[in-house]
């Protein structure tokens, strides 16, 4: 294994304390609750936060962004989110003295992090930093199958989260251990089967034994699956109905919804020999029918790289009859449009012959650019996809199913 690890005693693993990961989700930052105690429960506002090491970090002209991977400190906050870190973001240890970003993405510490509710429903979902709070310890985490289960613990074979080193650990549960079903549902430990898919939290002590052991006292399962063949210690697979957006060095982007047994609304598939390409009747088909447009049905492994958006290896692609029609151009003011519509000066030219009118529904994957917003302001410049099915009118009238935001520098800012 590619790690290294604390020794400790492999009788005495029973004993090791737990680090506490499990977090109230009236976790507040630090400095923040109002002095007089009594006060407290009417007072205090509910913050939502992600727990976990940062993944990866990106300081350019577009601004300063983190992406943070781990657990959400309530079941409805984020695994895995992207903050922006602007002037007002705190970063503090636990007692509140400053600490500097740099030192925690180079040495890799665990944060709380805390965030604006108002966040973006893309995968992952992104945000403002209002807090960063440095832990005192750390922890990693896996993602894997349950291979066995024994007494007080479960053999998990999978993939670390951080490191993405294959893994195979023997978790012991502490006597307080947060155990949650996919829905944030609290269960008990028997519950959890041979074959079951689970993130677990654990360290920062490990056994050097074989296998390695240590304690958990966060576990996410999945009660749903027993993954198919759980000594492989492979995920279930994941999969994305959406759009082939672009093509390039043998990879193909996906834009689309993530598939009921697991997924990505936002996906770079790399297409080799081990890929399987058919159609919609099961007949084989070459890497040429992968074309910007065209509609697919995409399976691929959950284990895939921390970054946004998610990249891994394309299993099967199914490429439908349905094709898309692909337009560039700038979001502008009109009185033409109504609610949930957007014109787009097609070409961001002077010509209004080929403009069109977006309806943006339920249904339509905005993807903003890094830190920015779903919102659609004039002067958005935009690459989308819509239905080749369009009014006659002048402009035309569509649905669009895909719009991918490529500048907002001169986006009308709200009043």
């Amino acid at each position: 294994m590619n790690k290294v690890y604390k020794v400790l005693a492999t009788a005495s693993i029973l004993a090791m304390a737990a680090v506490p990961v499990a977090a109230n989700a009236q976790d507040v930052p630090s400095g923040s609750a109002p002095e007089n105690k009594q006060l407290i429960q009417n007072q205090v506002k509910v913050v939502p936060g992600t727990m976990g090491q940062i993944t990866n970090f990106v300081n350019d002209n577009t601004g300063k962004f983190i992406t943070v991977t781990g657990r959400g400190l309530a079941p409805t906050d984020q695994n895995q989110i992207i903050l922006s870190i602007t002037k007002d973001t705190k970063i503090v240890d636990a007692k509140g003295k400053p600490v500097a970003l740099k030192t925690i993405v180079d040495e890799k510490k665990v944060v709380k992090a805390f965030y604006n509710p108002n966040i973006t429903k893309s995968l992952p979902a992104r945000g403002a930093a209002l807090t960063l709070v440095v832990q005192d310890q750390s922890f990693t985490a896996i993602d894997g199958a349950v291979s066995e289960v024994r007494e007080g613990g479960i053999l998990v074979k999978g993939t670390d989260i951080y490191n993405k080193y294959e893994d195979t650990i023997l978790l012991h549960f502490a006597d307080k251990a947060t155990i949650l079903d996919q829905n944030g549902k609290a269960i008990t430990a028997d519950s959890i089967k041979k074959g079951m898919s689970v993130r677990a939290f654990y360290g920062p002590a490990v056994a050097e034994s074989l296998p390695p052991q240590s304690t958990t006292n966060y576990v996410i399962v999945n009660t749903d699956n027993e993954a198919n063949g759980p000594e492989t210690g492979q995920e279930l697979t994941a999969g994305t109905e959406g759009i082939i957006t672009d093509t390039a060095d043998g990879k193909i982007t996906v834009i689309g919804k993530a598939m009921e047994k697991g997924g990505v609304n936002h996906v770079i598939l790399t297409v080799d020999d081990k890929t399987q390409i058919v159609d919609e009747d099961g007949k084989a088909l070459t890497k040429d029918a992968l074309k910007t447009a065209v509609h697919v049905d995409v399976t691929y492994s959950g284990i895939m790289t921390m970054i946004y958006p998610a990249q891994t290896h394309a299993d099967k692609i199914v490429v439908k009859k349905a094709e898309s029609v692909k337009i560039e151009g700038t979001v502008k003011a009109s009185d033409r449009t109504s609610k949930d519509q957007v014109y787009v000066s097609v070409g961001s030219d002077d010509s209004a012959a080929n403009d069109v009118i977006l309806n943006i529904t339920k249904d339509t994957q905005i993807i903003p650019t890094v830190g920015g917003e779903t919102a659609l302001r004039a002067g958005t410049k935009i690459v989308a996809f819509h239905s080749p099915i369009m009014t006659l009118s002048l402009p035309g009238i569509t649905n669009a199913e895909v719009v991918i935001v490529t500048s907002d520098d001169n986006a009308i800012k709200p009043r």
